[in-house]
């Protein structure tokens, strides 16, 4: 009936309320289809260089064939903590995303010949079977060995922030290690 009736007319006639309704079918939806939705977000945000925000994803994602809605889009882009920041300008800036002053690149510039000189983190997400979690992890340069990693299910500034916090009670660096990072949003 669903074809030749409105969902708030159907609604109307069960006796239920549209929220409830679009709630219990949100509950019903594949993990897989919120899963494969959720990576398409994450590359084309990254493809674009965080400049697309959620209405720009998904004509976007519409273009490449998959059938979303705005809002959607936009609870996951808010949910992983991908939605843009404007400055005003109609031309946007990179400077608009970064809300920390940009340093040199100084580990293009050392010659590491020990341990706890020079720590590289990043970030990475991970396809799970039912779900899509985010493994922040840093690395002695020197040994190439994970001295400080995090887990989380949100792409939030705490969770490198934890990595970090790891590797410093682990291996109470010395002053003068430089801590390298790419100039993402975290």
């Amino acid at each position: 009936m669903q074809g030749s009736l409105g969902v708030e007319r159907m609604c109307h006639l069960a006796q239920v309320s549209r929220s409830g309704f679009y709630r219990y079918l949100r509950e019903r939806w594949p993990a897989e289809e919120e899963l494969t939705l959720r990576s398409a977000i994450q590359d084309l945000v990254l493809e674009h260089r965080w400049r697309y925000g959620y209405r720009r994803v998904t004509v976007e994602l519409r273009q490449r064939g998959m059938i979303v809605n705005r809002k959607r889009v936009a609870r996951i882009m808010r949910e992983d903590n991908l939605l843009t920041v404007r400055d005003g300008s109609p031309f946007g800036s990179v400077g608009a995303v970064r809300a920390v002053q940009v340093y040199l690149n100084l580990p293009s510039r050392m010659k590491v010949s020990g341990p706890n000189q020079l720590w590289v983190a990043d970030l990475t997400y991970i396809h799970l079977r039912t779900e899509l979690v985010y493994l922040a992890v840093l690395l002695d340069s020197f040994s190439r060995m994970v001295i400080g990693w995090a887990l989380g299910r949100t792409l939030q500034a705490k969770l490198p922030l934890r990595a970090l916090e790891q590797a410093v009670a682990h291996r109470q660096p010395p002053p003068g290690v430089v801590h390298h990072s790419d100039q993402g949003v975290q």
